[in-house]
């Protein structure tokens, strides 16, 4: 079984930056890609970055540039930097793991608010 735990959301104005963490529980967490999906009011849920367990990442053309993801299997942890936030970036962030077999999982979401 694995729970994944969000938190680093809030409220930021246009321009900002914040990083939203995730952390693991379970075992094999340095097998598989990590995710981060967001989902706005009346959206259909988006994938907003990857990451690959040897580091190779993939963003959605909306936030490339401006968003990083990253890792460290260590303490189960992924990361997503965000910077230059705008207001179309107001959503509710989301960590996944997909480890096939129909075993894939979701944190609960960490809301983030773009506003001035």
């Amino acid at each position: 079984q694995v729970q994944l735990v969000e938190s680093g959301g809030g409220l930021v104005q246009p321009g900002g930056s914040l990083r939203l963490s995730c952390v693991a529980s379970g075992s094999g967490f340095g097998l598989y890609t990590m995710n981060w999906y967001r989902q706005a009011p009346g959206k259909e849920r988006e994938l907003v970055a990857a990451l690959t367990p040897i580091g190779v990442a993939n963003y959605a053309d909306s936030v490339k540039g401006r968003f990083a993801i990253s890792r460290d299997n260590d303490k189960k942890m992924v990361y997503l930097r965000m910077d230059s936030l705008k207001p179309e970036d107001t959503a509710v962030y989301l960590c996944n793991v997909n480890r096939g077999r129909g075993y894939v999982y979701w944190g609960q979401g960490t809301q983030v608010t773009v506003s001035s």
